[in-house]
């Protein structure tokens, strides 16, 4: 008995990776709903990481973060991903509104010499549901998106890594003088995600 608890503590690259990817598809699905992308109706509720999650509906919009999670779980596992980004964008003019900055460090040495890693799946998601509930409550410091919005999702990767033919070069899509806001971190003992939200201030809240 004591074993099989133990066991389940054990996180290894493959499955620290699927961890991470799914995290960002949970929490861009939260950012999209949260921020109205698109519209609530949309949006399903689920159930996970003890939180009522919502899922969009809209088919696009599924395939597009299904395909994203199956390269983010290649790169992370080959160490290669260093940092994705959701960006809010103006429909009609492409101006940058926010940034939903995931930085994430990788342990070397589970790469490279794979090294398995300890720590208890309950401690995981409990780090995963602190960044879900701080998401969640962005309406309460961000500004309101009174335009209609499109998303986009740009990966920062080591310069070796082949970029597939679904993936465009892009620029960063940076936002001038932006207010930033830091939130909750997890950690997998292999991959530590960093997450951080940058968005344009309107003018007159700068008066």
């Amino acid at each position: 008995m004591a074993s099989r608890t133990a066991s389940k503590d054990i996180i290894t690259l493959r499955g620290s990776a699927a961890i991470v990817s799914e995290f960002f598809g949970y929490a861009a699905n939260s950012i999209l709903y949260n921020r109205g992308v698109y519209p609530e109706e949309s949006f399903t509720k689920v159930k996970k990481y003890g939180l009522t999650m919502l899922l969009t509906q809209d088919e696009g919009v599924k395939t597009f973060i299904a395909n994203l999670n199956t390269q983010l779980s290649e790169w992370l596992e080959a160490g290669k991903l260093q940092r994705i980004v959701l960006v809010i964008m103006s429909k009609a003019t492409s101006e940058v509104l926010e940034r939903w900055n995931f930085s994430i460090q990788t342990d070397p040495e589970v790469v490279d010499k794979g090294v398995i890693k300890e720590k208890s799946d309950k401690e995981i998601m409990r780090e995963i549901q602190a960044i879900m509930r701080q998401v969640a409550s962005c309406i309460t410091y961000l500004p309101c998106l009174d335009e209609p919005c499109i998303f986009d999702v740009l990966a920062y990767t080591d310069t070796d890594v082949a970029v597939p033919f679904t993936w465009v070069e892009s620029d960063a899509k940076l936002i001038d003088n932006p207010q930033m806001v830091k939130l909750h971190s997890f950690d997998t003992k292999i991959h530590k995600v960093d997450t951080l939200v940058s968005y344009k201030v309107d003018e007159w809240d700068e008066e």
